[in-house]
């Protein structure tokens, strides 16, 4: 189901105590108090397969899959460099 936002200014819509209708109002109120999540852009780039395996086993014994695994390796790559 759906929710929609009322267009009828708050003081003449019913107010709902509800646990699912302050959800909803938090959900669609527009002072958010967490800052919004960035959208991720999709790369590509080219590795020799046989890396590429290396990669894997290493981001699997870490418990990350592939974009996890490349997305922390990018990190801590920055961090390292950034610092020198």
């Amino acid at each position: 189901m759906a929710l929609k936002r009322n267009p009828e200014p708050e003081s003449e819509v019913v107010q709902d105590n509800s646990i699912s209708g302050q959800k909803a109002k938090q959900l669609f109120s527009k002072e958010s108090s967490k800052p919004k999540k960035e959208n991720k852009v999709l790369t590509t780039f080219s590795i020799e397969p046989s890396f590429k395996r290396e990669l894997e086993e290493l981001f699997a014994s870490m418990g990350l899959g592939w974009a996890a695994g490349i997305r922390f390796s990018l990190k801590e790559f920055s961090k390292k460099h950034s610092q020198e």
